[in-house]
């Protein structure tokens, strides 16, 4: 490529990028084998952004580029103090192409909070967001960064909750929602029980009239899946699993007991007719590995707004590869939490044919905030092509939420 097409490459998918930065392209591309010297960017600061279903985070370089990503939105406020008190003097002045260094000072230097948890979920939006600002940098898709497996679409899933206390949903909309989802182009449904482990073994027993009413409203011919969120004890979950396959023809169950509870998952693997998937609650290679060699589900479930985003995920997916497991991404947010999944789905090579998506729930009222969204047809995920993650926030309505401690 010539000097002149790599600056109006360059040029066009940064926008105003200022005139230190064009300074920078321009002598870069001049300077041959001192052009590492050259293009090295600083961080300027580190925002977070609180909406009331997510935690968005944006790294800012001295230069003017801007990354974004999403952090854990559980415990949005301590997950935030966290970035503000541990992370950010970590990253400030330093190069956002060195975000391999830089993830693991915050991982290390911020141990005694636990490896897995708050630290992770906090991780997750620093790295989301420095991947974001990496291809903005390059002009180039995230998953080209990464090592793209050649994807241009993803197949998904519909996965939703029945709701838990009051709010639970009867079996009749559960059934509803999931023939919502087929009518939209969908041809394999989740139902998540949403038990976890204080609603364990419910009595009366709700798992079995949910997934007759959902198999009723979808007919045969439409996969379904079944999440148990952690609700039940083996030899409990054991048998309902029979009866699913049997009865209702369920593919695949998600969580059957405690995530940590390796014991009762590997028994209920060897025994189980159908596929069984883990790794929801498992945030860092280390938990992973410890399932896998423990617990061997069939399936394992990462998730990038928890698990220290796309470069930890990115790790954990090859150590699945060395075992011969599938991934399958767990995502429940319809913004730069997909927008980030799809980057990472899109550039490993042992995806599951199918990744979770809940849709775009409005409900949720996160599309505002951002000045596009990902194109979805006939149940299937655009891999966005945009530089960066491929969302571009909408900063007017971000400021109205920023975070300041």
């Amino acid at each position: 490529m010539d000097r002149k097409t790599f600056l109006k490459r360059s040029l066009s998918g940064i926008g105003a990028f200022g005139a230190l930065s064009f300074m920078n392209i321009l002598e870069a591309s001049q300077a041959g084998s001192n052009s590492q010297k050259i293009l090295k960017f600083k961080i300027r600061d580190v925002e977070t952004y609180l909406h009331p279903s997510a935690l968005w985070v944006k790294v800012i370089t001295e230069e003017g580029v801007s990354g974004w990503g999403e952090a854990d939105h559980d415990n949005k406020e301590v997950i935030a103090t966290i970035i503000h008190k541990l992370a950010k003097p970590i990253l400030l002045g330093n190069d956002p192409f060195e975000s391999e260094y830089l993830w693991h000072q915050i991982f290390y230097k911020g141990e005694d909070l636990g490896l897995s948890g708050a630290l992770t979920g906090a991780l997750a939006g620093i790295d989301n967001a420095l991947w974001d600002l990496k291809g903005k940098l390059l002009d180039m898709p995230v998953y080209k960064l990464l090592g793209g497996n050649r994807v241009e679409k993803i197949k998904v899933y519909g996965s939703y909750g029945i709701g838990e206390g009051n709010k639970r949903k009867p079996p009749e909309e559960c059934a509803k929602i999931a023939a919502d989802f087929v009518s939209k182009g969908y041809d394999t449904v989740k139902l998540r029980m949403q038990l976890r482990v204080l609603g364990r073994n419910p009595e009366p027993e709700l798992t079995l009239d949910y997934t007759k009413k959902v198999r009723e409203a979808i007919g045969d011919d439409i996969t379904l899946f079944v999440d148990f969120n952690n609700g039940y004890t083996s030899g409990k979950a054991l048998g309902l699993i029979m009866k699913l396959y049997e009865f209702y023809n369920v593919q695949l169950v998600e969580e059957p007991v405690h995530y940590r509870d390796y014991v009762g998952l590997k028994k209920i693997t060897a025994l189980s007719p159908i596929r069984i998937a883990a790794g929801e609650h498992d945030f860092n290679r280390i938990d992973f590995r410890e399932l896998i060699l423990q617990g061997n589900p069939d399936v394992l479930n990462l998730d990038i707004i928890k698990g220290g985003g796309i470069s930890e995920m990115k790790k954990v997916a090859s150590l699945a590869l060395a075992f011969e497991k599938e991934v399958m991404c767990h995502n429940a947010r319809p913004t730069l939490a997909s927008a980030a999944t799809l980057q990472l789905v899109a550039s490993i090579f042992n995806p599951a044919r199918i990744q979770e998506f809940g849709g775009r729930r409005e409900e949720l009222g996160q599309g505002e905030f951002f000045q596009n969204e990902l194109k979805f047809d006939q149940g299937y995920l655009f891999i966005p092509q945009n530089p960066g993650l491929g969302l571009i926030p909408d900063e007017k309505q971000m400021a109205k939420i920023r975070y300041k401690l």
